[in-house]
């Protein structure tokens, strides 16, 4: 049964040559707040990507726990993160790298489940690293103005920090092949997922 799951949710194929590939991406509740569905959408099709899942939901606690694995290894990366970005800047924090990762999943999760949020599935060549790019840093504040996050959200570290919050940065997006393959199975059902030529593939692959 995990095997044709897996491949269910397969996130790299070959096609004709082209090392094609599906990501997962999630605009948050404050992108979609804001309106910016439609310009997200833009950067990543005029990009030559390729749009092949996507739904409006309000996620459970459920989703977003899964989304932001209870993993120790994560959360310790996290608050490692955190801290080291505190000792830049001269401030000392009595909690443990652990400690400081659960607060950030808190954070996470009460951010995603706050509103409507849109889930896609992204398909193209080499788009794990592509979509990324796209979406620039995770800090806005840092991101460069081509970006999305650079050219519509200027939020900060510090800011979240002084307000008890995660960042609000617009949107998230898979940052590797596993995890793309475990959030699309998060989010999306196989079914859910559309095969189609797009009319410019001709010129762009073949």
């Amino acid at each position: 049964m995990r095997g044709a799951i897996a491949a269910a949710f397969r996130t790299d194929f070959i096609l004709k040559g082209v090392n094609m590939e599906r990501t997962f991406v999630l605009i948050k509740p404050d992108g979609v707040q804001r309106a910016l569905i439609g310009k997200i959408i833009c950067k990543f099709e005029d990009a030559g990507l390729k749009l092949v899942a996507i739904k409006m939901i309000k996620a459970s606690k459920e989703t977003a726990g899964s989304h932001y694995a209870d993993d120790k290894a994560w959360l310790e990366s996290v608050g490692k993160k955190s801290i080291a970005s505190y000792e830049a800047k001269g401030v000392k924090t009595n909690e443990t790298a652990l400690e400081i990762g659960n607060r950030v999943r808190n954070y996470l999760m009460d951010y995603i489940t706050g509103g409507p949020a849109v889930a896609m599935v992204i398909e193209g060549n080499d788009a794990v690293s592509i979509v990324p790019k796209l979406v620039g840093s995770t800090a806005p504040a840092r991101a460069d103005p081509s970006t999305i996050r650079g050219a519509y959200a200027s939020d900060s570290y510090d800011m979240a920090d002084a307000k008890k919050r995660p960042v609000r940065n617009l949107i998230h997006a898979s940052d590797s092949l596993d995890s793309a393959n475990r959030e699309i199975a998060i989010w999306f059902k196989p079914a859910e997922i559309a095969e189609y030529r797009r009319a410019d593939e001709a010129v762009m692959f073949d």
